[in-house]
């Protein structure tokens, strides 16, 4: 039944959805201009992870097909660093060695972010926060960015799984 609610078997491009919902709301200005975030491609990719990981820790509360789609939705996020650091040009040969490190900060960044966020310890939240995502912010940004966080993760605890596809329920943007 998950697997029909989730749609699964009959929509193989799941986690492209998924993840395209997670950057684009990753992309909001307002992280940017109003939380203090800058606009560098490191930090983007922690904005990736940060909504990947609120995305793929709401899918695995759904069983097993959530947890497939959870698994779809990394994919595609790993699959997409690969395409941009060859974008950005790294050579084939350099491809794997740089893609080892980027899946060690990944697995790091999702280890920091998963337990203050199933705790909903805001505190602890925004010392990781501060570390990967505004290192040269404001305590303020990174308490901002984690109040944002733990809202969302609210929001779409509440959010039926089929829901999510069409668009997750993102919380507010502000600082």
């Amino acid at each position: 039944m998950l697997r029909r609610l989730f749609g699964l078997k009959s929509d193989p491009d799941v986690g492209d959805r998924l993840y395209a919902h997670a950057v684009a709301q990753a992309r909001d200005p307002r992280f940017y201009a109003e939380l203090g975030v800058e606009d560098r491609i490191d930090s983007r990719f922690e904005l990736y992870v940060l909504h990947v990981q609120l995305l793929a820790q709401r899918l695995r509360q759904d069983g097993e097909g959530g947890r497939e789609a959870a698994q779809r939705l990394f994919d595609v996020f790993v699959s997409a660093m690969d395409n941009d650091l060859r974008e950005l040009g790294v050579g084939d040969l350099s491809v794997a060695k740089k893609m080892r490190k980027l899946g060690e900060q990944v697995y790091g960044r999702m280890s920091a972010y998963e337990g203050p966020l199933e705790a909903e310890d805001s505190q602890a939240l925004t010392q990781a926060l501060r570390r990967n995502v505004v290192p040269e912010g404001t305590d303020a940004a990174a308490s901002a960015l984690a109040t944002y966080a733990l809202a969302s993760r609210t929001r779409l605890a509440r959010q039926p799984g089929a829901a999510l596809m069409a668009g997750p329920d993102w919380a507010e943007v502000i600082a």
